[in-house]
């Protein structure tokens, strides 16, 4: 593997503004730059993020002393995120293991982990996640957007398939590991219909997913916009898609599914039926009270 480029960083581990709103995460940790898994929907591409040369992965320079540090200072325990801009598990990551060893520090320092990823790397580092899950919470989080593995090649061109990421789902709910879906984007006039949306709650089930969290829609903006344009005319010339977009969206961020509406209220009955949780509250009280539970006997005992 040739030599990744890396990037000046002074801190990696930072406090969110509201951990309540997104997961309980009480703090970020980006530890790449970039992403090489071509998804032709991703909001990070936009350039308010002021990423250069979005599809070349760079690492942050010194990020495991950093990410020891930061820790070091933190004075309140909580759960540490990742995945939110860059996917931690691209594939330099196999040989890297700059993820890995992030996560170890994680442990060491007996912090919680949430990772969002689409990569089955993950399965990789079980064993870190079962480390961390005897004294914090985890909560992993496997962004699915479609169940149909060849329009799954071509709008995540670079990345594992749905199939190959249901069988990671699979394999880490059967090692104890709080796990479940991001169902988002669903991309308006390709994804927001109920047979893509009943198929993947119902391999869910199958694999043992604990949660499922949706947005039935999309953001575009400046650039991005453009570029997931480009796409579309390339990936689907038959389909007059990026008319339909225009003529509904026209410049605004945010471009709800037109079927929204129907999609939750199938949704939401589907997921019933099932004992797989969807409301954000939910999933972050079954994720953590266990480990608030302990707390409390533990507080308990010392009384």
């Amino acid at each position: 593997m040739k030599v990744m480029e890396t990037i000046y960083a002074k801190t990696i581990v930072t406090k969110t503004k509201a951990p309540a709103q997104w997961f309980g995460i009480d703090y970020n940790m980006n530890i790449y730059k970039g992403c090489c898994h071509g998804c032709i929907y991703c909001d990070s591409r936009s350039d308010c993020y002021g990423i250069e040369a979005f599809d070349r992965v760079k690492v942050k320079e010194n990020a495991l002393q950093i990410i020891r540090d930061d820790l070091r200072r933190k004075t309140r325990r909580g759960v540490v995120g990742t995945g939110a801009m860059s996917d931690p598990y691209n594939p330099f990551e196999k040989e890297l293991q700059v993820t890995r060893h992030a996560l170890e520090l994680c442990d060491a320092f007996e912090f919680g982990v949430a990772v969002a990823t689409k990569s089955s790397l993950m399965v990789r580092d079980t064993d870190i996640y079962q480390s961390i899950a005897e004294h914090s919470p985890v909560l992993l989080k496997v962004t699915v957007t479609t169940a149909d593995d060849d329009l799954a090649a071509k709008i995540e061109p670079a990345v594992a398939r749905s199939s190959e990421r249901f069988r990671m789902i699979e394999r880490m709910s059967a090692a104890g590991l709080y796990t479940g879906i991001l169902l988002m984007p669903v991309l308006p006039f390709l994804e927001d219909n109920e047979e893509n949306i009943g198929e993947i709650i119902r391999r869910a089930e199958a694999a043992g997913a604990r949660f499922i969290y949706p947005a039935f829609g999309m953001t575009l903006r400046g650039n991005q916009r453009d570029w997931y344009y480009k796409k579309l005319k390339s990936l689907f010339p038959d389909q007059d898609l990026v008319e339909k977009y225009r003529k509904r969206y026209g410049n605004h961020y945010e471009c709800r599914s037109p079927r929204a509406k129907k999609l939750w209220e199938y949704f939401a009955v589907e997921c019933q039926k099932r004992g797989i949780v969807y409301q954000m509250q939910d999933i972050i009280s079954q994720y953590k009270k266990p480990y608030q539970l302990e707390q409390l006997r533990l507080f308990d005992e010392m009384m």
